[in-house]
């Protein structure tokens, strides 16, 4: 027996039986990514970043949100999947639109969700030669990707409940309300699974707003079944299922616009590029910043290079310090892949091209 498979049977044999049982009976999946880390840990192939230390402490948080948020995601997935699977059951026994419209963007939904994951463990694979920067960038192409097939999606919402405008046909009201009550539970309880992470992620907040929209919708489709229920207003399906596609198209717009930006390596939205410059400056021995390029690496993880204009001869050490402090001051700015190039004044560098 080799003493790397030694190690790993002793590391083994230190987990008790409830971890062990945790790891390869309720969660199978879950052992593979830890088996895979942990050996990567006792090859030593973990690779130092070449960045400091601040950097080091913000990926590491990432890689903690990224776990919480593919949890997340995999149990929205299912609860709503198993909800868009018996919605779409009744709805076509039926015959409502409100209801097969609201189970299409339900399993829309999913295959959102479904993307949004399959993007963060993209995102896990590490720099080669052929992507410096690993596949990061796929979280950008997901929600790209994820707006277009919603486009879709609203179309043909739209498209079926003209249709049943001027065909309209008997449905189920009491069925159809007891239907979206249970789905209106599903949606609100699947976007609280998000409502932390919205503000980290495009993607997350893209699946939190789908979702509360989704709960909004079912509260629409209530109504609809009770007011066909107490007085037959057939005319009621068509319209929900029509508004229904126009609350879609509404709340994916920002989110499409969004996207193409971050696709385009456009300065992200929550970044003022006044405010950096300005921050910047404000160091002691800073005099001027140019050459400036803010981009996004990921939806939650932003980049930067720059150069800073210094006084003329300052110690190497003050040239450090100053480094030291654009970096802390970026890390809050929530930019952590920071690339600085500095000159002294006399250099004049940003009359040239130096990039």
């Amino acid at each position: 027996m080799s003493s790397i498979h030694k190690t790993v049977s002793i590391s083994f044999k230190r987990i008790d039986s409830q971890q062990r049982k945790y790891f390869f009976v309720y969660k199978p999946v879950a052992s593979l990514f830890w088996e895979r880390d942990h050996f990567k840990r006792l090859m030593g192939n973990h690779r130092p970043h070449s960045h400091n230390h601040s950097h080091d402490h913000s990926h590491h948080s990432h890689d903690h949100h990224s776990g919480n948020a593919g949890k997340s995601l995999v149990i929205a997935m299912f609860f709503n999947l198993v909800y868009a699977g018996i919605e779409a059951g009744i709805g076509l026994a039926s015959g409502s639109l409100a209801l097969l419209s609201d189970a299409g963007h339900n399993l829309m939904d999913v295959s959102s969700l479904l993307l949004a994951w399959i993007a963060i463990k993209l995102q896990e694979i590490g720099p080669s030669p052929g992507f410096t920067y690993g596949w990061k960038k796929s979280s950008i192409l997901v929600s790209l990707l994820n707006s277009i097939l919603i486009f879709g999606t609203v179309g043909f919402i739209v498209y079926e409940s003209i249709e049943k405008f001027s065909r309209p046909t008997a449905v189920s009201g009491g069925m159809i309300a007891i239907v979206a009550f249970a789905g209106v539970l599903v949606n609100f309880s699947s976007s609280f699974l998000f409502h932390k992470s919205k503000d980290e992620d495009i993607n997350m907040k893209g699946a939190y707003l789908h979702l509360l929209a989704d709960g909004l919708v079912s509260l629409g489709v209530i109504v609809s079944g009770l007011l066909i229920q107490w007085f037959g207003f057939l005319w009621i399906d068509p319209l929900i299922g029509l508004l229904i596609g126009f609350v879609i198209l509404y709340g994916n717009i920002p989110l499409f616009k969004q996207s193409v930006r971050l696709s385009l390596d456009s300065t992200p939205d929550t970044i003022q590029s006044e405010t950096v410059e300005k921050e910047l400056k404000s160091i002691e021995g800073v005099l001027n910043i140019h050459h400036i390029h803010i981009w996004p690496l990921s939806t939650t993880e932003n980049a930067l290079t720059a150069h800073l204009v210094l006084k003329n001869d300052l110690s190497s050490e003050h040239q450090r310090v100053i480094k030291s402090k654009a970096r802390e001051i970026l890390k809050g700015l929530k930019i952590a892949h920071v690339t600085l190039e500095t000159e002294e004044e006399r250099e004049n560098c940003g009359q040239i091209d130096c990039n």
